[in-house]
């Protein structure tokens, strides 16, 4: 079997366009790895991606007592655990439907590699249900996607985190889900994310080659390889319209661009070089 780099993106695009549409849940989709929403299932990873996000923040009450926003938090509920043993009094974690697993034993695993790297996460051996480990934990599990930030107090959460999240929010939404995260954090607190900007269909730019209607349609948009194709320059100017303060911690460039311009959709073909190249970064949102 080729190697899923070595799949051509034509490939990959048509397989999903058929796959999306097979009435099987996301479960099943997951088992067999055709779907899958990140790798926060492995308690390592998951830990490293907190760190990346949590470690060189600095807001009001990081010190203890905070409450926490993951933005995305795909299969699993990890951080919340996590969080928690780094001081959270609350952590909402939000996405657009219930994809994370519901086996307590993951996140019983996630306690124990906490506890072997000194840490001191809540304590899940009494969780026998799914609202036992929410209250143990002090997390809420919200999967109505923009619905749900609307409905979380102004001013209430100190720390907002995503990794790889903010390219998938549909472009119709995108703003509107600024301006909720612009709501939500109290104004001493910090949003910090990862932001990829090449596409899932081989870490180019194919993405782009698509118009607009035809990127944006339910069709392609409900298939799984879908990102809201914003690029650098205009994530800047949305950041600071929703009210924030961006502070760029790292940028990732391609030295030249991995899909030709000339195959690209006209509104992406006539932007600058600078723009284009920048495939991801991460930034701090006071």
């Amino acid at each position: 079997m080729l190697a899923s780099k070595q799949v051509p993106w034509q490939v990959k695009v048509a397989a999903k366009l058929v796959l999306a549409r097979v009435p099987f849940n996301y479960q099943i989709w997951k088992r067999i790895g055709i779907f899958k929403l990140g790798a926060m299932e492995r308690p390592e990873y998951a830990l490293g991606v907190f760190r990346c996000h949590f470690d060189a923040a600095n807001f009001a009450r990081k010190s203890g007592d905070f409450v926490g926003l993951e933005l995305g938090p795909g299969d699993s509920l990890d951080s919340a655990v996590i969080a928690k043993s780094f001081g959270a009094s609350q952590t909402y974690l939000v996405d657009i439907g219930r994809f994370a697993s519901s086996d307590l034993e993951c996140y019983r695993r996630m306690e124990v590699h906490l506890r072997r790297s000194g840490l001191h996460p809540p304590n899940l051996s009494g969780c026998r249900t799914f609202a036992d480990f929410e209250r143990a934990t002090s997390a809420k599990y919200l999967t109505q996607g923009l619905e749900s930030l609307k409905n979380i107090p102004t001013a209430s959460v100190d720390f907002v985190w995503s990794h790889a999240v903010l390219q998938h929010v549909r472009r119709s939404e995108f703003f509107a889900t600024l301006q909720e995260l612009r709501r939500i954090q109290r104004p001493d607190g910090l949003g910090a994310h990862r932001i990829s900007i090449s596409d899932i269909l081989g870490g180019k730019l194919n993405d782009l080659r698509f118009s607009e209607r035809v990127w944006e349609s339910a069709f392609m948009s409900k298939s799984g390889f879908y990102t809201n194709r914003i690029r650098y320059g205009l994530l800047m100017e949305m950041f600071k319209d929703a009210g924030f303060t961006p502070e760029i911690r790292r940028v990732t460039r391609w030295q030249t661009l991995p899909t030709p311009r000339k195959k690209m959709a006209p509104q992406f073909a006539s932007l600058p070089d600078e723009d284009l190249c920048i495939s991801g970064f991460d930034l701090y949102l006071h």
